[in-house]
């Protein structure tokens, strides 16, 4: 081979540090996971009172209006619950959860008991007519009427509406005594005083995660303390009550607010030692994981439940808590990387011999460990078939556009001469990544950063890239050019957008400037072949 044709002897080492990097980034991550995390133990393992839906099951949402929920599915909800918490909260009388009270009695719980309201005027009036009956038929059980929840925040009721809706129920009930209230974000209570006028207590959400400004779970208890502190001192005199606080365990960063598992299980027992320090009403949100509320909140909005979907408890309220318990499943995965680029290049000479097959198995190891955390995901982002086979389909095209790039890599390594990649292929990555970067700069409140399916390739084609000499690059077309002038600035809109808290959105600018980089290099050298053939070409 030509001096013409080989790498640079200054890239080499890089483009192996590189791959080394990768390898050990993808082995630490998996074993990050997997060490058990020493958190204070809960003062206790019983809870006051938690929100209840019993919408888990795959299809159910109360989205559907047709949707019912039978009263012996409700009664072994409860029966569980009934073990771990004094009162359940619901949401609505419709879908058969007007039954809750009856069956809640029959094991000695207590009931928020809510009443739903939206646009729907008939919807709304047969909700607040279930409800008043509902309360007059079981009164002892009921701990208060929650007449509506976050109306307001969704913007679907005026606050003269509400104030006639909760006068309404509290006019009805006032024989009973049975206590009305109305439920919403903390902040529109202080938008809108005069809905204390209306209701004999105030209730409240404090949700640390979903702040305008995110809290980090270290400090989100003291942030919910605050907040106490500051709506007893707004509404003096008048029982508040939290009504909703929680944690996600799964979902997107918002700054330094992560949605894990561990970081539930944190968040849930600092709240009920502070909980427990001080004579305040509270309600968890929630019992169960909730998969429909992903078509709305993306997925962090299935993951709020202290069970999951089989109503199993996701982590204990003593001891260390493990994000993954089968992190070893990651490595397995790169090691089945390993031998599948190694397999890959089995039958081509140029990649027998030491450096090359070192090379593929550590493309393939670093590969394979991207994809399983991507497939990790899926379990908790895929809603239904379709995306489960979309999200599939794409990571088996990163897994062969990395075995491709990995062995024209492995090639280059060992030096030998091959063609440059097809920049068809990288182009429909660029448009990709660049697609994603817009829904992340307009509409990513509820995105999460597919990390897993774009590292490899980005990785791959920057290694490309930095392999070539100056004789065998050309200038790239215009409309990678422009693509790659781009990915950047996007990328770093997201970074700013969580002003650089969110480690996420770093990892994101460096997936975004790998791949803008592998077209920037090969513009730069072809650009300067062209100025060094200028002077010859006039010379003759």
């Amino acid at each position: 081979m030509s001096p013409t044709s080989s790498p640079s002897s200054r890239v080499v080492p890089v483009a192996w540090l590189i791959l080394v990097v990768a390898v050990v980034a993808g082995a630490l991550w998996w074993w990050r996971i997997g060490r058990p995390v020493p958190l204070p133990d809960a003062p206790t393992a019983r809870i006051a009172c938690v929100s209840y839906a019993p919408f888990r099951k795959p299809g159910e949402t109360p989205l559907d209006p047709h949707a019912f929920v039978t009263p012996e599915r409700i009664d072994a909800d409860l029966k569980a619950l009934s073990e771990r918490f004094d009162c359940v909260r619901t949401y609505s009388q419709s879908f058969g959860l007007n039954v809750v009270p009856q069956i809640a009695q029959k094991y000695g719980m207590k009931v928020l008991m809510g009443i739903w309201l939206g646009r729907d005027k008939k919807f709304n009036d047969n909700e607040v007519a279930m409800g008043i009956a509902t309360a007059k038929a079981h009164p002892e059980v009921i701990r208060g009427v929650i007449v509506g929840n976050e109306v307001l925040l969704r913007g679907e009721q005026s606050p003269d509406a509400l104030l006639g809706y909760a006068r309404q129920v509290r006019d009805a009930l006032k024989g009973v005594h049975v206590p009305v209230t109305y439920a919403d974000v903390w902040e529109f209570w202080l938008r809108y005083p005069q809905m204390a006028d209306a209701v004999d207590y105030i209730t409240i959400h404090i949700l640390p995660y979903w702040e305008d400004e995110p809290v980090p779970p270290e400090a989100a208890v003291q942030h919910v303390a605050d907040v106490y502190a500051r709506m007893k001192a707004r509404f003096p005199g008048r029982a508040v009550m939290i009504g909703e606080t929680g944690w996600p365990s799964s979902g997107r960063t918002r700054r330094e607010a992560s949605a894990s598992l561990v970081n539930e299980a944190r968040y849930l027992r600092d709240f009920l030692r502070y909980a427990g320090s001080v004579d305040m009403p509270y309600n968890v949100i929630e019992a169960f994981d909730q998969p429909w509320k992903r078509a709305q909140e993306g997925t962090v909005g299935g993951y709020w439940g202290i069970f999951d979907v089989n109503a199993k408890p996701k982590f204990g309220m003593q001891g260390p808590v493990t994000e993954e318990p089968d992190w070893i499943v990651g490595w397995y995965a790169g090691a089945a990387g390993a031998v599948l680029f190694l397999l890959a290049g089995f039958w081509r000479r140029e990649l027998g011999n030491p450096r090359s097959r070192s090379a593929l198995a550590m493309a393939g190891f670093a590969t394979a460990t991207s994809i399983a955390w991507q497939c990790r995901r899926m379990i908790y982002d895929c809603r239904n078939q379709l995306e489960w086979v979309f999200s599939g389909l794409l990571c088996a095209l990163a897994l062969l556009s990395a075995v491709y790039l990995a062995r024209r890599i492995a090639a280059r390594l060992a030096g030998a001469a091959i063609p440059l990649p097809d920049r068809r292929l990288r182009f429909l990555w660029m448009f990709g990544l660049a697609f994603y970067d817009l829904l992340m700069v307009f509409d990513g409140r509820y995105r999460d950063f597919p990390l897993g399916l774009f590292w490899p390739t980005a990785v791959g084609f920057l290694i490309a890239s930095l392999m070539e000499t100056r004789s065998q690059c050309v200038v790239p077309v215009i409309e990678e050019r422009f693509i790659a002038c781009a990915l950047p600035l996007l990328a770093a809109v997201v970074v700013a957008q969580e002003i650089g808290l969110n480690p996420s959105t770093w990892l994101w600018l460096g997936v975004n400037l790998a791949t803008a980089g592998a077209v920037m290099i090969e513009w730069r050298r072809a650009g300067r072949r062209l100025q060094a053939n200028q002077p010859q070409a006039a010379y003759q």
